[in-house]
């Protein structure tokens, strides 16, 4: 098959082959590379695909890629690339009177613009009539010397043929939005976490912990109809967060124009939840309350339950069915949290959907065991976004089949993650 160069972001390099390989299934593009020959320091990446066009369609709503080339050309110097370019001069005539640009750039230096013009003109060579245009051009070639300290220089020619969507990020920045809390996921993440989920035109998805409906709406606007709940409606509601008395939610769905993909929300605890038994989602996406910025809760009292303080009149009506009335929480330890939340895509996940979500572990106790598992949902993928003494883990899991019992596996030991709100602000001290 064609050869392709994919040009990542150079950023958040445990996740780019995730996004690749989940936008391969999504777009129904084949592609083959060699896992052993990515490198995390390096953003480039050579693929086989079919065509052009398939490679075009396999990246264009990518995050962490910002385009696909065709792959013409590399070596560790310009006599290595011309030397292979000439090999292949059928392929030149395809562009001989096209419009045309280069792109020249490079990778851990930088380039005056004399020494790009001196690399453009050492591709006169393809002898190309065509007029130049800066903007719309009919055939874009681009050349970008890699520099990395650990290795030689290398020089990667080619002709784009697809871009990324990067342009996104900006869009849903969040500093743009009309309503944002203290725990509003970044743009960036929260569109990875939408290609991850597969999200497209056709599907349900569901945010048991939704907070201030990032993951809404970036899945919305890949196409798919979505809901989200949380036991604390103020955050929906908008009053509370950042910037409130906007209107919540609903600013934002207004914002980005995706009302009419945004089923509604709710206000219960997902632990116990009002959904119809059996499947019903084809996706799950959230980011669960892990006690950094916002404590998990669930229904319950810390001292067990007192019925009598719940059915006790309040002016002549049952306390319960007062309309102020808020049910009790207690704290929700980060492990029943994640037990809870995989029990859930479990049951209301249909064959082949996929839950995401971030896992948070202590860097120097993490072992692959500390991810949970259970007999129907298989770890996909699993991509670390460090902070020094602790991460957080994007774990993407997808259902292989029906649900028979509401059996998991018991882990053998305590995952690194329990009581991770209590070891945070303790700052990670070692159990005893």
């Amino acid at each position: 098959m064609p050869k392709f160069i994919v040009y990542f972001a150079q950023l958040h390099e445990d996740f780019r082959l995730p996004e690749l390989d989940a936008l391969s299934k999504l777009e129904n593009v084949r592609v083959e590379y060699d896992p052993c020959s990515y490198i995390r320091s390096s953003p480039f990446l050579v693929v086989e695909i079919s065509s052009s066009e398939q490679a075009a369609k396999l990246v264009r709503r990518a995050i962490l890629i910002r385009s696909i080339i065709e792959y013409w050309g590399s070596g560790r110097t310009y006599s290595d690339v011309y030397s292979e370019v000439k090999h292949e001069q059928e392929r030149w005539a395809l562009y001989k009177t096209s419009s045309f640009k280069f792109t020249v750039d490079a990778f851990g230096k930088s380039l005056t613009q004399e020494e790009k013009v001196r690399v453009i003109n050492g591709f006169s060579f393809l002898e190309f009539t065509g007029p130049i245009r800066m903007r719309n051009a009919q055939a874009e070639f681009f050349v970008c010397e890699e520099y990395d300290e650990t290795r030689d220089p290398k020089i990667w020619f080619g002709r784009v043929v697809g871009t990324g969507s990067r342009d996104l990020i900006d869009r849903f920045d969040v500093k743009k939005r009309k309503y944002l809390g203290n725990t509003t996921m970044d743009a960036e993440l929260s569109l990875l976490m939408a290609n991850q989920a597969q999200a497209q035109n056709g599907m349900f998805v569901y945010d048991p912990f939704v907070g201030t409906g990032s993951f809404l709406l970036t899945c919305a606007h890949f196409g798919a109809c979505t809901v989200g709940s949380d036991i604390d409606g103020r955050q929906i509601r908008g009053t509370a967060g950042f910037k409130r008395g906007v209107d919540g939610i609903r600013a934002n769905l207004a914002q980005y124009n995706v009302e009419s993909r945004v089923i509604d929300t709710a206000v219960f605890d997902a632990s116990r939840n009002p959904w119809r038994p059996g499947p019903l989602f084809d996706a799950i996406v959230t980011d669960p309350p892990y006690g950094v910025r916002a404590g998990a809760k669930r229904q319950g009292r810390v001292g067990g339950t007192k019925s009598e303080l719940s059915l006790r009149l309040v002016d002549g009506t049952p306390n319960h069915a007062r309309p102020d009335y808020y049910p009790p929480t207690e704290p929700y330890e980060m492990s029943f949290v994640i037990r809870d939340l995989l029990h859930l895509a479990a049951e209301k996940l249909v064959v082949g959907g996929r839950l995401v979500y971030w896992l948070p572990t202590v860097a120097g106790e993490y072992t692959p065991h500390d991810v949970p598992e259970h007999p129907v949902l298989q770890l996909v993928a699993n991509s670390e976004q460090p902070f020094g003494s602790w991460s957080r883990r994007l774990i993407t899991m997808e259902k292989i089949k029906p649900l028979d019992s509401h059996e998991a596996v018991v882990p053998e030991r305590d995952p690194a993650h329990k009581n991770f709100r209590d070891r945070y602000f303790n700052k990670f001290e070692p159990v005893a």
